[in-house]
């Protein structure tokens, strides 16, 4: 990965801390199994999601941006892991996966092996969100590496693990700033 969230990182949190997450939260949550206890906050970046999930979650948080993760310390998140989702070595933990705009970052090439681990981190019958960026573009966008999906992409793109896909729907940017669709997926193991 770039420099770009190490150099850019307050201004990313400032542009993201406060974004309204609720729809896609409701989105995500519908499909939660209600006995659901343990969370993992995949890219969590400005530590938003984990603070909304950890009132009624046990919530680990994963990033791979040391800045993002002293940023989690300093808001008062618990189980904190500075890494990539290709270093994961989590197994049958987590009831749910939340991974807004963060698998985006991984080339298309890569996209499967990180599903893997994701699916291998999942209790039987989790589920897990991830949302991308609308569209087929793969590349650069201001110092970041960028991989768009459509709902054909993302079928290829977790082909054979075993995932089923629940619901997908697309969205406007929450940021209100920012113009862009989003694939917003809920998948099951």
């Amino acid at each position: 990965m770039s420099n770009y969230y190490k150099n850019n990182s307050q201004e990313f949190i400032d542009g993201t801390i406060n974004c309204d997450m609720t729809y896609q939260y409701n989105f995500f949550l519908k499909y939660l199994n209600h006995n659901s206890k343990v969370i993992l906050d995949l890219g969590f970046g400005s530590g938003r999601d984990s603070l909304y999930f950890q009132k009624k979650y046990e919530v680990y948080s994963l990033d791979p941006v040391e800045e993002f993760c002293k940023h989690a310390e300093s808001l008062g998140l618990k189980n904190i892991y500075c890494m990539k989702v290709e270093d994961m070595e989590f197994k049958n933990l987590f009831d749910g996966i939340w991974a807004c705009a963060s698998l985006l970052h991984i080339p298309y090439k890569d996209l499967n092996k990180a599903f893997l681990k994701c699916y291998e981190s999942l209790k039987d019958n989790g589920v897990m969100y991830c949302s991308f960026k609308y569209g087929t573009y793969e590349g650069d966008r201001v110092g970041r590496h960028f991989t768009d999906l459509n709902e054909d992409t993302f079928k290829a793109v977790i082909d054979g693990i075993g995932f089923e896909i629940i619901d997908m729907c697309i969205t406007s940017d929450v940021r209100p700033e920012r113009s862009g669709k989003w694939l917003n997926v809920v998948i099951k193991k």
